[in-house]
């Protein structure tokens, strides 16, 4: 990309912890999950270096023939708790309403299970934003494939190429590299992290705000 980027038609979205704050939750029903299937459970900064994928992608590597087992149990444990502690990333309510009153079309792609993906949206009011909520088992595979990309843009006439990917992790940029979209890092992650070696973002922001102002000048 260049300096100054083209606008983008289409803003696409990562959910935990790009638009919503849910590690904590995360990871306790990680821990949860691991304690019943004999597992030494992470620390939360192994939760936050290593989820990245959806369950049926990262499961049966972490628990084998028991995976499905251990989905259910993390499901469980999930959404016992998640919406009385689901938090809005500062910034990310207020970017919304300004991006839902544009012409953009905006959408999520996340690897969280789809059914829990849209209950938290319809639990924070912002199910309206979005044309398309995209979440794991949705689409034939899940990110880093391009599959749920083309699935939230299907019937948009937008083309990958005029698509900004948000999110917070190298697999989001991976996945916008994969489905032809530019990926937009939004935190403050270091660069150098060796994560990010393969898949460089097009764009780094700092947070929510950064990406309003960014676009609002485009």
């Amino acid at each position: 990309m260049t300096d100054r980027p083209a606008r983008p038609r289409a803003l696409l979205f990562d959910w935990d912890n790009t638009l919503v704050d849910s590690w904590e939750t995360i990871h306790e029903a990680l821990v949860v999950t691991f304690t019943a299937m004999g597992h030494a459970p992470w620390t939360l900064q192994e939760t936050k270096l290593r989820v990245a994928k959806s369950l049926r992608d990262s499961f049966p590597i972490l628990f084998g023939a028991r995976w499905e087992e251990a989905r259910q149990r993390y499901l469980d444990a999930f959404t016992a708790i998640h919406l009385e502690r689901l938090k809005a990333i500062d910034g990310s309510a207020e970017m919304l309403s300004a991006f839902a009153a544009s012409d953009l079309y905006l959408a999520v792609v996340s690897n969280k299970t789809g059914a829990v993906l849209r209950r938290e949206a319809e639990h924070l009011g912002w199910t309206p934003h979005f044309k398309r909520l995209v979440g794991a088992g949705d689409a034939a595979l899940d990110k880093p494939h391009a599959a749920p990309v083309q699935l939230a843009l299907d019937g948009s006439g937008i083309d990958c190429t005029e698509v900004w990917y948000v999110g917070d992790t190298a697999l989001d940029m991976e996945c916008a590299r994969n489905a032809g979209c530019h990926g937009v890092l939004l935190g403050a992650r270091a660069l150098e992290d060796e994560t990010f070696a393969r898949f460089p973002p097009d764009l780094h922001v700092a947070d929510c705000r950064a990406l309003e102002q960014l676009v609002r000048g485009l």
